[in-house]
């Protein structure tokens, strides 16, 4: 159906079968629990993020970068079918890019008449997916390989990424936050409010009292950096760690407040994969707006 092959890794956080409709091959990444190995669920199975949350409750999981020989395995099936563009989950959060790179080296050789494209998305969660989802479009308009790349190595640089959390306790069993801190901010109903800066690592760049304060926080920003502003006319994302609660009452207010988005706000899971390091009470935004900071 298409003159070649967009594919993606599982952190784009959406259902597999939202980026299965849309025809994109997946690289599935994997976390462990107490020595057993579990694969990256996407939603496949309904009890996985349940079952997952309440193992998280004992202990934290551990995760690991995908590695050359995945990629080689992954990528020389699809070669055989037609060229690839690979869109990687960004560097920031992973050097799984390091082998997805010396694996395409290492098959370009071996492919002569193809064409493989691997791109760091600097993005992370559903703002990886919100840069494939819009990939995918290009590609469904007719957009040749080599357009639809050099729209991503642009377009990466534009996908917002704010945040906030109301559990604190994973980010400091994580070492992202001290226990002092994290102890305060608790007691004192702080949010911290993050970002994705330029090269995909996550900042925290302001913080506010209550989760009502955190979205109005975040409603204002998007505001201030979103293309066209009040006016923005693209694709907003939501994604959350167990709270779908807040994610609901993050889109209400969005939607509300912006009138001409493409669709409805999109609420999606956050996977297994970042949840292992957010833990759950985490609630973001995505959307198309200024370069990030």
């Amino acid at each position: 159906m298409y003159d070649y092959i967009l594919s993606c890794e599982s952190t784009v956080d959406m259902p597999f079968s939202k980026v299965n409709s849309r025809q994109m091959p997946v690289l599935f990444y994997s976390y462990t629990f107490g020595g057993k190995e579990y694969a990256d669920d996407m939603c496949r199975d309904p009890e996985a993020l349940p079952s997952f949350y309440r193992l998280l409750e004992k202990e934290i999981p551990s995760t690991s970068q995908l590695n050359e020989y995945q990629y080689v395995d992954f990528f020389s099936k699809l070669l055989e079918k037609g060229d690839v563009l690979h869109i990687a989950f960004g560097s920031g959060m992973t050097k799984s890019i390091q082998g997805a790179e010396a694996a395409a080296e290492k098959l370009r050789p071996k492919f002569p008449g193809r064409k493989l494209i691997v791109i760091d998305s600097l993005c992370s969660s559903s703002g990886y997916g919100l840069l494939v989802d819009a990939a995918a479009d290009l590609r469904d308009e007719g957009k040749s390989i080599d357009e639809v790349a050099e729209w991503v190595d642009k377009a990466r640089h534009n996908v917002n990424h704010h945040f906030f959390s109301t559990d604190l306790k994973y980010f400091r069993r994580g070492g992202r936050m001290s226990g002092a801190a994290a102890t305060v901010a608790t007691i004192l109903n702080i949010c911290p409010i993050l970002k994705l800066d330029d090269k995909g690592k996550i900042i925290a760049y302001d913080k506010v009292r209550g989760k009502r304060n955190a979205i109005n926080h975040i409603l204002s920003t998007m505001e201030k950096r979103a293309v066209d502003g009040l006016n923005y006319s693209g694709k907003v994302f939501i994604s959350h760690s167990n709270t779908l609660a807040d994610a609901m009452a993050t889109k209400k207010a969005i939607e509300e407040r912006f009138k001409h988005i493409d669709g409805e706000v999109q609420i999606f899971d956050i996977g297994t994969i970042i949840a292992s390091h957010t833990g759950p009470g985490t609630v973001a935004v995505f959307f198309f707006g200024d370069e990030r900071d």
